[in-house]
C-alpha cells in the first residue's frame, strides 16, 4: 500500500493530483471538525489532566490571561497530525487506490478504455496544435 502511495506522489499525475486536492479541501472540514470535537479532548483528558489549561505546556506564566504567559499546545500539534493523516487516508483509498487498480485492468485488457474523444474535444486539439505552432 506505502509502495503505492509512494509511486502516486513520485508520479506527477495532474488529474490525480486535482482531484486529491479538490477531495482533500472538502474532507478536510469535516476531519477538521471531528479531530478538534472528538480527538482533541481525549487527548487533553489523556496527557493532560485538568485546570485551565490541559494538553498545554506551560513555559512561563500560570493562566492564559498573564501577560507574560506563554504555552505550547501539544495536544493542538498531535491534533493536525491526525487531521493530516486521515485526510490523506481517506484521499488514497476512496480515490488513488482505486483509479489504479482501474488502470492495471485496463493495462491487463479486463476494461474496456474510455471511448474515443468527441468531435469538439478533436477540434479544439487540433486548434490548440495550430495556435502552438503559430507561435
Amino acid at each position: 500500500m506505502l509502495k503505492g502511495f509512494k509511486e502516486f506522489i513520485m508520479r506527477g499525475n495532474v488529474i490525480d493530483l486535482a482531484v486529491g486536492v479538490v477531495i482533500g479541501a472538502a474532507f478536510n472540514s469535516v476531519v477538521t471538525t471531528f479531530t478538534a470535537s472528538a480527538l482533541q479532548p481525549v487527548i487533553k483528558l489523556i496527557t493532560g489532566g485538568s485546570g485551565m489549561t490541559p494538553g498545554v505546556w506551560r513555559l512561563r506564566g500560570h493562566k492564559p490571561t498573564d501577560a507574560n504567559y506563554i504555552a505550547i499546545d501539544y495536544s493542538a500539534v498531535i491534533n493536525a497530525i491526525i487531521t493530516f493523516l486521515l485526510t490523506a487516508a481517506v484521499v488514497y483509498f476512496c480515490i488513488v487506490l482505486p483509479m489504479n487498480k482501474l488502470a492495471e485492468r485496463r493495462a491487463r485488457g479486463q476494461e474496456p478504455e474510455p471511448d474515443a474523444p468527441a468531435e469538439e474535444t478533436l477540434l479544439l486539439r487540433e486548434i490548440r496544435d495550430a495556435l502552438q505552432n503559430r507561435n
